[in-house]
This record gives structure tokens, sequence and C-alpha cells, in this order.
């Protein structure tokens, strides 16, 4: 989680609980993005960029109750801004094209997806031997080469395409006898 992530949620969380002090300080950190995430998008001269900050921060106050305190802050924020920004845009008829590189800030990674994922490929992997396991770990997970997998694993290239095939036959063979259930 990103440092901004966690003193959002936090302040989210304090605010929840009834700490006036906090939700200023969440209301002013937030405003302060919600500005640059608009201006962006809209173009430093939009004078409807910050229309659309106080309707997002009212969105978010009206919607606070509904904030899943498990979750991240950020996505759940974002997500009403995108949304004022979709209607504003809509009534506007403008269309705008952004790209999602320029959103990758406001998304806050789900850690937890990722290592439930990583998780599930641990567990599949430790059903195979080491050698099949290791080579596909290198080749199909961290996208090494054949030629640096083998070298890393003291084996030839070819040997390594073999543990490689012969692993996922393996796990192909235990998906179809439904050994690989998600409760395994």
């Amino acid at each position: 989680m990103s440092e901004v992530e966690s003193r959002l949620k936090d302040l989210m969380l304090l605010s929840l609980g009834g700490d006036g002090m906090a939700y200023r300080e969440l209301l002013s950190k937030l405003s302060v993005r919600l500005r640059a995430y608009y201006r962006r998008r809209l173009g430093q001269g939009c004078s409807d960029a910050e229309d659309l900050v106080q309707e997002t921060l009212i969105a978010i106050h009206a919607r606070r109750a509904t904030f899943d305190r498990t979750q991240l802050f950020t996505p759940w924020a974002y997500a009403m801004a995108r949304y004022k920004l979709v209607d504003y845009l809509r009534r506007s008829r403008v269309r705008a094209a952004v790209s999602m590189d320029d959103c990758e800030e406001f998304c806050a990674m789900d850690e937890t997806e990722q290592a439930a994922a990583s998780r599930d490929v641990d567990s599949l992997l430790s059903r195979l031997p080491n050698a099949m396991s290791e080579a596909i770990r290198l080749t199909r997970i961290e996208g090494r080469s054949i030629a640096d997998a083998a070298q890393r694993t003291g084996k030839s290239a070819a040997a390594t395409k073999v543990s490689i095939h012969r692993g996922l036959l393996r796990l192909a063979r235990l998906q179809a006898a439904g050994a690989l259930d998600a409760d395994d």
C-alpha cells in the first residue's frame, strides 16, 4: 500500500469514527489531488474543474457511510471522481480520450488479489517436481529466456524445455482430473 493511500485511508477511518480534524484534513488533501486530476483531464484553463472538485467532495461526504473499511480508499474516492467527470463530459458533450497510463497514481494496487494469485501459483507449482517448477517459474512467470533459465538451473536448454513442457502437461492433467480445485 502506498504512503498516500495509507494516509488517506487512515484519515477516512478516523473521520468515520467522528474525528472532525481528520475529516477536514482528508477533504483538504483530497481536494488537492482531485483538482490535479480534473485539470489534467480537462486542461489547465477549464473553469469547471473546481466545480467538479466540489461535486466530488460532496458525493464522497454523502456516501462516506458506504466505504468498506477493509478496502482501499483511493479507488473508492476516484471512482466517484471519474463518475463526476463522465457526467460532466456527457452534459457538455465533450469527448476526451484519457490514457490509462495517466491514471496509475490514483489506482492503488489491490495487494490482496496479487498476494492471493501469488499463493495460488505457488500452490500449483508445489505439486510439481522442483526442476519443472523452477523452469516454469523462470520462463513463464519471470519472463526469462530458455537459455537464461537453463543457465540458472544448471540444465541444458533442451532439458529446460522438456521440464517446462512436462510440467505444464502435468498441471493440465491435474486440472482435468479436478485436482486443482480452489479449496486445495
